[in-house]
């Protein structure tokens, strides 16, 4: 997808939401299950347990249910409605947790939930998408060829950080082959993936109240954190242009937004988006529940050209 009229630099999104079951995690999903087979650890009748956002969970369902596994996913009360009934359509089992462990949030309070369910069925499969290096690998193989194929000359790549799956592979495919493109990973503020304080999120995909182990910050040569209100302000400035795009993506593009400022006029740039904006129309898009998290933001439009005489970016 070219942004470039939006950007008024030389933007494109790699838009992940054209996958099978509809987001970027239908990669590590098949990655996944797929090695878990080879290695035995899945058998017809077999059952899988795995935390989950959202995304990887509908893409866990279906493919659970075209191999005929059963598939259990822990999520919590951010996950949008549509994911929930998304997952329950392909027979998945959802358990939505509630209350955030004191230390690591909602993430670690369905961790603890997962390895509870495991204990009680030992012969149920946890994925650990969070420590699986055939998470990253599935990005390593795939993601980060695609693009260098697509954009040979690219100088800045924008990937968004949530299990650092595909930051991690696609970052190090990159500097595996030399590229000198510089990978820029944007998280929301609140993670604690890069250090950061912890805070409330209200946004699925991003950001991490428990460090992944998966993460290769060697591969990444700058960090950006999002504030959440402006992620959502970018989707819906981006739905005004007739882009429907999901909260991950919001994030991505806000921070490319506000790097770019300072890039040449002729840097060439391509944002990663996780998923399309369907998914998000209960919570991103409706005014009721933007109002409650952040506050009348719907009409403050980050990408309106700037009044004759202004600085871009002050």
């Amino acid at each position: 997808m070219d942004l470039t009229p939006s950007f008024r630099k030389r933007f494109f999104l790699k838009c992940e939401g054209f996958n099978f079951a509809g987001s970027v995690k239908a990669k590590a999903a098949l990655s996944m299950i797929s090695a878990a087979e080879e290695e035995g650890l899945l058998r017809p009748g077999s059952t899988i347990v795995e935390s989950s956002s959202g995304s990887l969970g509908v893409a866990l369902a279906a493919l659970a249910a075209e191999r005929g596994y059963r598939f259990v996913c822990v999520t919590d009360t951010r996950c949008t409605e549509r994911h929930l009934r998304m997952m329950r359509s392909y027979g998945a089992e959802v358990v939505v947790i509630s209350e955030p462990d004191p230390v690591e949030g909602l993430l670690g309070a369905r961790i603890r939930h997962v390895h509870e369910l495991c204990r009680q069925d030992p012969g149920a499969l946890w994925l650990n998408q969070y420590a699986n290096d055939n998470n990253w690998r599935a990005h390593f193989h795939t993601t980060g060829p695609a693009i260098v194929r697509a954009f040979p000359d690219l100088d800045y790549l924008f990937i968004g950080a949530g299990t650092t799956g595909t930051l991690t592979g696609t970052g190090r495919y990159l500097k595996h082959i030399g590229h000198p493109a510089r990978i820029v990973a944007v998280d929301s503020v609140g993670s604690v993936t890069f250090g950061g304080p912890p805070g409330t999120r209200h946004i699925p995909g991003l950001g991490t109240g428990r460090r992944p182990e998966i993460v290769d910050e060697s591969v990444v040569d700058e960090v950006l954190m999002v504030p959440e209100q402006e992620a959502v302000r970018m989707c819906r400035a981006l739905a005004r242009r007739g882009y429907l795009l999901g909260g991950s993506t919001g994030t991505v593009l806000a921070g490319a937004w506000q790097r770019l400022a300072d890039a040449g006029p002729t840097a060439l740039s391509v944002g990663i988006s996780p998923d399309l904006g369907e998914r998000y129309l209960d919570s991103v898009y409706d005014d009721v529940w933007v109002r409650a998290r952040f506050g009348d933001i719907t009409d403050d439009d980050p990408l309106a050209p700037a009044p004759a005489g202004t600085l871009v970016g002050s």
